[in-house]
Order: structure tokens, then C-alpha cells, then sequence
């Protein structure tokens, strides 16, 4: 029995040690605009030149958020490598789970910052407008990076082969209906897990007034 339990903790430790790296790597990169959209939608007063910068770095990072929806074919790699239905139950799954869980919470409290700060400067119609924009560009970047393999910081580095890439895809059918369906989910996701956050600020907010 303990012999077992020993084995599968190994192979459980193997599993973790497996996708440990990517995951680091790809929760590192979706963190990357929440922390932007803190100092740019929170933090700062005006739009200055180097706010435009830190924007347009913030625009480029944003899709690696919602781009852990993807890796969810890692998972499935894993699951088809031989691990045991309990380390696939109790470790891999709720390793997978959790990491995509918050990778899209970035995405999502990035763009509540972004709402934050098109309210407090009294742009409160056009949340709707620029956040379907976001999941329409996130959509081409998660494309972008999952079948293309660009990555944020090609905008410096391959603009010319970068812009190519994105006309020549905008003008095929399959990336075309590709593009669209991850523009859906990222959309529907992103409306059920706001809804969620916000409920959870008003349930704090009323917990901290009852108290007061």
C-alpha cells in the first residue's frame, strides 16, 4: 500500500514538474497587463506621451491573458501520456484549472480597470464598444500566437513580417471562422467571470457598509 502511495506521489510530482515551466512562463506574461492596466487606469491622472507607450505595451501583452484557454490542449497531451486517472483527477486537472482560471482573471480585471477609467472620465458608453474591440484584437492575437507562434514583443521586433502575417490570415477563410469562434468564447467567458467579480465587489462593499 505505502509502496502505491509512494509511486503515485512520484508520478504526481512528475506531472507537476512536467508543465511547471509553462505555466510559470505563460501566468508570468498574462500578468503583465494586469499590472499595466493598474498604473494606467488606476494610478495615473492624465494621458501623457509615455502613458501612450505603456498603452500600446499593454495592448500587445493583453491577449497572452486570455491565450491560457488554449493551453488546455497541454492537457490534454498530458492526459494521453499515461498518467494514472488519479493523477490526471487530482493533479493535473486542478493544476490546469486553476492556472486557466487565472490567467482569463487577469484578462478580465485588466479590462474592469479599463472600464474604471473610461468612467472616471465620463466615457462610460463606449465600455461596451471598446471592450468588444479588445476581444475582437485579443482574438487575431491568440491566433497569432497559437498557430503562427508570435509572440507580444514581435511588434518591435517583426513588424513588417508581423503586419504580413495578420493581412494574409484576415484574408483566408479559416483563420477567418477560427478567429471569430475565439472572439465568442473569449466574449462570453469574459461576460459570465465580470459578472462574477462584480458581484463579489458589491457583496464586499455591502459587507463593509453593514459593518460601518
Amino acid at each position: 500500500m505505502i509502496d502505491k502511495l509512494l509511486k503515485w506521489l512520484k508520478h504526481s510530482l512528475s506531472a507537476l514538474a512536467h508543465s511547471r515551466y509553462l505555466i510559470t512562463w505563460n501566468l508570468f506574461l498574462a500578468f503583465i497587463p494586469l499590472v499595466l492596466s493598474v498604473w494606467l487606469f488606476r494610478w495615473s491622472k492624465k494621458a501623457s506621451i509615455f502613458w501612450w507607450i505603456v498603452f500600446l505595451v499593454f495592448i500587445a501583452f493583453l491577449p497572452n491573458a486570455p491565450y491560457v484557454l488554449t493551453d488546455v490542449i497541454h492537457l490534454i497531451d498530458l492526459i494521453r501520456s499515461g498518467y494514472s486517472v488519479w493523477t490526471i483527477t487530482l493533479v493535473l486537472i486542478p493544476q490546469y484549472t486553476l492556472f486557466i482560471l487565472a490567467g482569463f482573471e487577469a484578462y478580465v480585471m485588466s479590462l474592469i480597470n479599463l472600464g474604471f477609467f473610461l468612467h472616471r472620465q465620463k466615457l462610460s458608453q463606449y465600455i461596451l464598444a471598446v471592450e468588444l474591440i479588445i476581444h475582437a484584437l485579443s482574438a487575431i492575437g491568440i491566433y497569432l500566437g497559437r498557430f503562427e507562434r508570435f509572440n507580444s514583443w514581435d511588434f518591435v521586433t517583426k513588424p513588417k513580417i508581423l503586419l504580413s502575417s495578420i493581412m494574409d490570415n484576415l484574408a483566408r477563410k479559416q483563420p477567418i471562422i477560427v478567429i471569430l469562434i475565439t472572439f465568442v468564447v473569449i466574449t462570453g467567458l469574459y461576460w459570465l467571470v465580470k459578472q462574477v467579480n462584480l458581484g463579489v465587489a458589491l457583496r464586499i462593499k455591502e459587507s463593509k457598509s453593514g459593518k460601518s
